[in-house]
């Protein structure tokens, strides 16, 4: 406990999370919806009709996030859907960030719509944590229209757990003195990274609460659910000590990944494969992209009808940013983890542990990767110029519908340090 005592003494933290951010800036848009139930969904013929985002009167109705559209119009008759537009929620979500750019620089993206802020140099200058909260607050709600919460602790976790606590409209303070009031109570699936899995896990050993997390022993935690215990542990006990990162620091902690929730239920693993290789195609074609060289390390994760959702990860061979490759590395996880007990409703791949230019040794090794580096980079150049379905994998093209979608355009960027659940 002196570790943390010490960080407590010389860290403020701040997690800043905008309210229900995809309905609040629909209802920005659009005043007369105000105080009316509205839902945000993806585009319905592709199976993206699912809920994104939901305001007060829809949540008030029962609605959720990951609801199918037709489930959230049995729930709410007069409910309201506007379909969702990104480029409007990154434009309002980019002023935002200039807004906590105001107060230091260490600003780290979790999500469009979430931010860690270190605010331990500025407090000299803006006053205490919960100071900066309240202006923080009072700017996003002047100048860009939407209301946000704010927790303030001495690190990560329980900042977002404060401001998880807040919701909606509010700022919450996690203390060295109050933590073990506020936060031990709570239940175990509060705390970050704490999914379902892991909450049945956790509840099968009598573990119900945060608390009990905290006081459970670290080498049984461990043994139970692997290295996320150890993170579970230290996370409950306020021992996360994981820096804020600044922009230009970034690029050393990002994966790079896309996910996607299919038209339709895969029930086998050659419907797995073939999403798995358009997903692998897109972020190879966003690695070839970046500055950021071959990744060696694959994440997959896979969400069941029932919204079970099961994640592993495994390094490659040799650092790659071909699509087959990573491809293969992601479906022999997915068959590693997945325990078919339902059908597969959603997938994602991600690559990390990047190698920022650096190639392989070997010549014989090198030669092979450049002339499968060229063909995909003529296929990149031929989709650039014709549009991504200009060409295709045979394995894609048995599924027309699968085929046709553009998935390039919804890559998402995970944190690396905050992989899995």
């Amino acid at each position: 406990m002196e570790k943390m005592q010490k960080t407590a003494k010389t860290r403020v933290i701040l997690h800043s999370d905008l309210d229900n951010f995809y309905a609040s800036v629909e209802e920005k848009k659009r005043p007369g919806l105000k105080g009316r139930p509205l839902v945000v969904c993806g585009n319905k013929e592709d199976r993206h009709g699912v809920v994104l985002a939901k305001n007060a009167p829809a949540k008030r109705a029962g609605i959720k996030t990951g609801d199918v559209l037709w489930q959230a119009k049995k729930k709410c008759k007069n409910l309201i859907e506007v379909p969702a537009d990104f480029s409007e929620y990154l434009r309002v979500s980019k002023r935002v960030r200039a807004i906590y750019e105001r107060y230091t620089d260490r600003v780290e993206a979790f999500g469009i719509d979430e931010c860690w802020l270190d605010v331990t140099a500025s407090a000299r200058l803006f006053g205490s944590g919960m100071h900066i909260a309240e202006g923080i607050r009072a700017a996003i709600a002047a100048e860009i229209g939407i209301t946000a919460s704010v927790g303030v602790s001495w690190n990560k976790i329980f900042a977002k757990l404060g401001s998880d606590i807040a919701k909606p409209d509010a700022a919450v303070e996690i203390t060295p003195e109050n933590f073990r009031q506020t936060v031990w109570p709570l239940p175990a699936e509060n705390l970050l990274y704490v999914g379902k899995a892991t909450k049945e896990k956790l509840s099968r050993r009598g573990i119900f609460t945060i608390g009990q997390i905290a006081a459970a022993s670290e080498s049984l935690l461990e043994k139970w659910l692997g290295k996320w215990g150890t993170y579970l542990y230290l996370f409950a006990n306020g021992l996360d000590n994981t820096p804020v990162y600044k922009r230009e620091e970034e690029q050393n902690i990002k994966s790079i990944g896309n996910s996607l929730t299919n038209y339709r239920d895969l029930k086998n693993e050659e419907e797995v494969r073939a999403l798995v290789l358009l997903l692998a195609d897109s972020v190879a074609a966003r690695l070839r992209e970046s500055p950021l060289g071959r990744a060696n390390t694959v994440h997959v994760f896979a969400t069941d009808a029932q919204l079970y959702r099961y994640a592993k990860q495994g390094r490659t061979p040799r650092p790659t940013k071909n699509a087959a490759e990573i491809a293969d590395c992601a479906f022999s996880l997915f068959r590693k983890v997945y325990p078919w007990k339902a059908a597969v409703r959603g997938l994602g791949v991600s690559v990390s542990g990047f190698t920022y230019g650096q190639e392989q040794t070997s010549f014989d090794d090198l030669a092979g990767k450049n002339k499968a580096d060229r063909v995909e980079e003529t296929v990149d150049k031929l989709r650039a110029k014709y549009g991504h379905g200009v060409i295709q994998r045979a394995v894609i093209l048995k599924d027309r519908r699968l085929a046709s979608l553009d998935v390039k355009g919804e890559h998402v960027i995970h944190p690396e340090g905050y992989f899995g659940k």
